[in-house]
């Protein structure tokens, strides 16, 4: 006797990883077709579809069949919904200067004995501070010797009469100016 998806999807919550890979493989053609609809900005199709996996996956883990849902009409409204919530993630950019970050100590470690180490630090040195020159305004140059220091942006914005969101954006100005140096 066959089983139902219910029942899989009870023995997948109990630990059974076969019954989760047979409700994960015969809902992957739901999930391909759903996926179909939308566009994830910067991303491509085959992220999107493992997008409609993650939703699939948590509709297994979160389903309850006492609440007189079938399996099949949760999993769709779950694949959807986290399709729906990476697409809207992405439009908002919300983690880009995560994905962009620039370390404002982007040199290798140099060792103190070795004298070509010695020149090679003073070469970096002056190139950052000819780039901070150059390419930095008179605040964002306050802003990043307070950084520098430890100061938070709560401090930084309380020392120059400034909201924390302002330090935060010359932060991240700094962060793409300096990006692209030769450092």
């Amino acid at each position: 006797m066959l089983k139902s998806d219910e029942e899989y999807v009870l023995q997948a919550q109990k630990g059974n990883d076969v019954a989760c890979e047979y409700i994960l493989n015969k809902y992957k053609s739901i999930v391909r077709s759903a996926s179909r609809t939308y566009f994830l900005l910067g991303g491509d199709s085959d992220d999107i579809v493992q997008e409609g996996m993650i939703g699939l996956y948590k509709a297994i883990c979160n389903y309850s069949a006492g609440e007189g849902v079938d399996f099949s009409a949760y999993a769709i409204i779950c694949i959807k919904r986290q399709i729906y919530t990476a697409i809207k993630t992405a439009a908002r950019k919300k983690h880009q200067p995560l994905n962009d970050y620039v370390s404002l100590d982007n040199r290798e470690e140099f060792s103190d004995d070795n004298p070509v180490s010695i020149i090679e630090n003073r070469e970096w040195r002056e190139n950052l501070y000819k780039e901070i020159e150059e390419k930095l305004s008179k605040f964002e140059k306050i802003v990043l010797s307070e950084y520098l220091k430890g100061g938070t942006y709560e401090e930084i914005g309380v020392t120059l009469g400034k909201e924390s969101k302002s330090i935060d954006n010359a932060i991240q100005r700094i962060r793409r100016k300096l990006k692209g140096a030769n450092l």
